[in-house]
């Protein structure tokens, strides 16, 4: 019984514990060691839940080529960028998962309760902000800026939920960039947010 309550718990404050930010917006970081001004040197990696753990990771050269190669040749649409974007985190995903073993992340929350290297919504919405970050500034994002991120709870959204955003820098239509539905290295979700507040899930529609 104890541990059923655990898990409506964690379900229940998937979007509302603790959440993290970097030093460019105003979404707070938790007190937890997170670095605010990520680079390639030094970034953080929540996981466990809630940024319960926190990595701190570099990668390489050769690495970070990988991540940028869908971008490299992304296009000339803002449509072609996020689905590079998509590409892009999925394969930093991949590589942070093989330095720390969250390659085990299962999407959402109880597929993979109570195993090492498993993300809730906040680990994963604190990540993929934290590698556009990367991205951004290191000018691969043409069409798009990064956003605070963003938290959808009530009726008809359902239970809470946070997600990273970014903005198409032309039409201001904003985007969830929302890793949390799906196994570690595969894309994020890239829903307009409007779609996404009102409860999106891959069950949907394709946006």
């Amino acid at each position: 019984m104890k541990i059923i309550k655990l898990i409506v718990v964690i379900v229940i404050l998937c979007g509302t514990a603790r959440l993290p930010a970097n030093s460019f917006s105003q979404d707070r970081y938790a007190e937890n060691g997170i670095i605010a001004t990520p680079t390639l040197a030094a970034f953080s990696v929540c996981f466990d839940h809630s940024c319960d753990s926190v990595e701190t990771l570099s990668i390489s050269v050769q690495e970070w080529a990988r991540v940028t190669a869908p971008l490299e040749t992304a296009g000339e649409t803002a449509e072609e960028e996020r689905a590079a974007i998509a590409a892009a985190i999925a394969i930093m995903e991949e590589i942070v998962g093989q330095h720390i073993g969250t390659y085990r992340d299962l999407g959402e929350n109880l597929r993979g309760f109570g195993k090492a290297g498993q993300m809730d919504c906040i680990d994963e919405s604190t990540n993929t902000t934290t590698y556009l970050y990367l991205l951004e500034q290191a000018d691969y994002l043409k069409w798009h800026k990064l956003l605070d991120r963003s938290t959808r709870f009530g009726i008809p959204a359902g239970m809470p939920h946070t997600t990273a955003v970014i903005e198409d820098i032309n039409t201001h239509s904003r985007y969830a960039v929302d890793s949390w539905f799906y196994d570690n290295g595969l894309p994020p979700a890239m829903v307009e947010l409007s779609a996404w507040k009102k409860g999106w899930d891959p069950g949907d529609p394709p946006q």
